[in-house]
């Protein structure tokens, strides 16, 4: 386990995709460092029953805390604005986190679930962009463990080939 610096005392996290796996973990981390941490789902619609959207959570987040300092986009989350037109461009820090993987052209990774690998690699070539598109204004990286954990989930979904590059 790493070792809590504080670093991230009085940041805020807004974490997409953070109910289990990677993003809980994320999440969990923080939270042991002192960030406030804001996790959200891509509901994009109010329910009838149902209190909460994403963009409810954003501005929750950013009358509760004064903005948002850090995004990890674990979950492919939605916003309909410019990276550098939200509340995150007023950090003293600003910071993107994408869990996306480094590109590779292996047709073992496409094979069986194109379509995820396709969304995963889009998040890729986004943080390629947006790290040159907003140099020195926001810093946009990403992060990939090395294996993959497998989950019920990918149990269901991925061949006993690619589940050998995983671990349990």
């Amino acid at each position: 386990m790493l070792q809590n610096t504080g670093k991230l005392r009085g940041c805020t996290l807004f974490i997409t995709g953070a109910s289990r796996g990677i993003g809980k973990a994320i999440a969990l981390k923080a939270a042991r460092d002192g960030a406030n941490i804001v996790i959200a789902a891509k509901t994009a619609e109010p329910h009838p029953k149902l209190p909460g959207t994403i963009y409810s959570a954003a501005k929750e987040a950013i009358k509760r805390f004064g903005g948002i300092d850090i995004l990890v986009n674990n979950a492919s989350a939605i916003s309909l604005t410019g990276t550098l037109e939200t509340p995150l461009k007023r950090s003293r820090s600003p910071h993107i986190l994408n869990l996306s993987p480094p590109l590779n052209l292996n047709p073992i990774w496409f094979k069986n679930h194109t379509a995820y690998t396709m969304a995963k690699y889009g998040m890729s070539m986004c943080v390629l962009g947006m790290a040159e598109e907003f140099r020195g204004q926001v810093a946009v990286n990403a992060l990939w463990p090395k294996t993959g954990n497998i989950t019920i989930f990918i149990l269901l979904g991925l061949r006993s080939e690619t589940r050998a590059l995983c671990h349990s």
